[in-house]
């Protein structure tokens, strides 16, 4: 079975549609059924490891979002499930976050140590 990369830059894509991120929900199907998957969060999406995320006033105009994301407990899940949890350190210090924001058990990683990761997998797959 190949080791997948998965990593996620492009950040809430489909969570007013769906109610979560569209590609982590995949991964934590593709992990359900047995695939060997890690996420990479880099550049906006690693407000996906900030812990303590609340949406639950989001509307638009009189339209109130009755099932906000949860993304911080849909990753939380993920890694209780056996997904290795990568972000870039470099990108979640430069949009404010520190390491008491960000959600424990996620590993943190330098820009310079992408490549490394990438060879540790068979597959790379990038949104």
């Amino acid at each position: 079975m190949p080791k997948i990369l998965n990593i996620v830059e492009t950040a809430y894509r489909g969570t007013l549609e769906e109610q979560d991120d569209t590609i982590l929900w995949l991964t934590h199907m593709l992990k359900n059924a047995g695939a060997d998957i890690s996420l990479l969060l880099r550049a906006n999406a690693v407000n996906y490891g900030a812990k303590g995320q609340d949406a639950s006033g989001l509307h638009f105009g009189e339209i109130k979002m009755t099932h906000p994301p949860e993304i911080d407990k849909d990753i939380e899940k993920m890694m209780e499930k056996g997904v290795s949890m990568y972000l870039v350190e470099e990108d979640a210090r430069e949009r404010g976050l520190t390491d008491d924001d960000l959600l424990s058990g996620v590993r943190r990683i330098k820009r310079q140590g992408i490549p490394e990761l990438i060879d540790e997998h068979d597959q790379v797959w990038h949104w």
